[in-house]
């Protein structure tokens, strides 16, 4: 590996990638170049990519020429990044959800994502590695496995430190440098808890913001797209070419949408300046020394930095009985569309068939069983059971007008603050409201917490707001980064 080119796209960033291209002293070929070697090298060990796109030199050669000819399309022009293995795309990669079922799989056209980042320039490097159907299959399934990929390792602990799920596998390729960015997707947690783990920035946008046709669902009222980088302003970058309306999507065609083509116009060095936020106190009650002691660092840094704390504040929801029937409902339903419009090579049609061909194919499928499957595919599929109805009732009415709607009006907040992906994360993704991980700190000492993981590594500071408030988030988040400047790469695995 030439070691100036090592010095350079080591945890290189998206906008100086970007000048050294427009100067002519970095090619995106040599980008590609680069995280295929360390892929080569370090991917056996993490397990962080499932496939490499067998095009990816042809295409980066071919916008290497674009560029010299007519110029760049934007910021994302020859950027390697990584997709999860659940964002279909229209080329010669396979779209599986981790599953040794859709192994051959391959998308009939590229999602409304891939779509629009291809448009911009992006170079799809490969697919990562995800825990197998975005953790909706098995109960007792390890964050990061999959059967078609195995188990996803956290650079930072190899075997030791929770990896975080279900993108897991673009939450350790960017940690580790083995792209420069990545998409991820999230029902509840499954990008800020990767994100939070490996040290990185990771979006959860509002439902209805970005697109999610073309995405192997778990459920319609949860699911969104985003973007895992090592900065603030990358994932605003990411965002941006992200947020085009999708007719197809429709969620998207709500008058309350709010999109912005350019979302580093938000990133303000004095965004913490005047800013209210709240400390839901409720929230951290579980949480261990270590990491508790993480989150009052930066309840002291915001303050530090203008930020006015509201501690602690309160939300009605706090003793609410949650259930998980929207996802159980919802996810055999959207997983029979999905399945029914499949392209060649899906050896399955329906969940019906998936469990059957789990069943068939045992030992390479079921190492962790599939209670959840079975459990969803109870349902009629239909979405008219009562019970159906009332959970999502309850997560809609309850999560945001008892929940992060109450608290930013009667605190008149700009945000609530959470450690990593804990309890209170959940409040969000029910709501469909907005989240953002920064790197926060690093806890020495951990507890074992329930599934065997311990606590210990990498943690996040998470900043929610309500729908559509992804120009403040970016603002907070990115005075938050360029304050604290936690962000630390993993040492490269041996």
């Amino acid at each position: 590996m030439d070691r100036k080119i090592n010095e350079r796209l080591f945890e290189a960033d998206i906008s100086s990638l970007q000048a050294e291209m427009e100067l002519g002293t970095l090619t995106a070929v040599d980008c590609v170049r680069w995280y295929l070697e360390r892929i080569e090298r370090f991917n056996p060990i993490l397990k962080a990519v499932l496939e490499v796109n067998p095009d990816v030199i042809a295409v980066a050669k071919s916008l290497d020429e674009e560029r010299q000819q007519v110029g760049s399309r934007g910021p994302l022009h020859g950027i390697p990044i990584l997709l999860k293995d659940n964002i279909d795309t229209n080329d010669r990669m396979h779209t599986s959800a981790g599953s040794v079922a859709l192994a051959n799989h391959f998308a009939p056209g590229d999602s409304s994502v891939a779509a629009q980042l291809r448009a911009a320039g992006a170079v799809f490097l490969g697919k990562a590695n995800m825990t197998e159907w975005a953790n909706f299959m098995s109960s007792t399934m390890w964050a990061g496995y999959s059967s078609r990929g195995g188990l996803t390792l956290n650079p930072y602990g190899p075997g030791e430190l929770f990896v975080g799920g279900s993108s897991s596998g673009p939450g350790v390729a960017v940690a580790a440098n083995l792209c420069t960015a990545a998409i991820g997707t999230e029902t509840s947690g499954s990008i800020i808890n990767p994100s939070s783990q490996n040290y990185l920035v990771g979006l959860k946008p509002t439902i209805g913001l970005v697109s999610r046709s073309g995405i192997i669902p778990i459920t319609q009222s949860q699911d969104s797209a985003g973007p895992m980088t090592r900065t603030v302003r990358d994932a605003a970058i990411l965002l941006g070419a992200m947020a085009a309306i999708d007719p197809e999507d429709a969620a998207m065609l709500s008058n309350e949408r709010i999109a912005h083509k350019d979302y580093t116009q938000f990133l303000d060095l004095k965004g913490l300046r005047a800013a209210r936020i709240g400390v839901p106190r409720h929230y951290y009650r579980e949480l261990d020394q270590a990491r508790l002691a993480i989150i009052e660092r930066a309840i002291a840094l915001c303050k530090e930095c203008g930020a006015t704390i509201i501690d602690p504040v309160s939300l009605p929801c706090e003793s609410a009985k949650w259930d998980w029937d929207v996802m159980r409902f919802e996810f055999k339903k959207g997983l029979n569309d999905y399945l029914a419009k499949a392209g060649t090579g899906a050896s399955v049609r329906t969940l019906d068939e998936l469990i059957a061909y789990n069943e068939t194919h045992r030992d390479s499928a079921l190492k962790y069983g599939q209670d959840t499957l079975i459990w969803s595919n109870e349902t009629t599929g239909m979405l008219t059971e009562t019970a159906y109805i009332e959970s999502l009732h309850l997560n809609r009415e309850v999560a945001r007008g008892q929940g992060i709607d109450h608290a930013i009006r009667e605190y008149q907040l700009d945000a609530l603050l959470f450690l990593g992906n804990e309890d209170g994360l959940d409040l969000s993704a029910r709501a469909g409201y907005p989240a953002i991980t920064v790197p926060g700190g690093y806890a020495e000492t951990g507890i074992i917490a329930e599934g065997g993981y311990t606590t210990k590594g990498p943690q996040g500071i998470t900043f929610v707001g309500t729908a559509y408030s992804e120009p403040s988030l970016f603002r907070l988040a990115y005075a938050y980064e360029q304050a604290s400047n936690n962000r630390t790469a993993p040492p490269d695995p041996v």
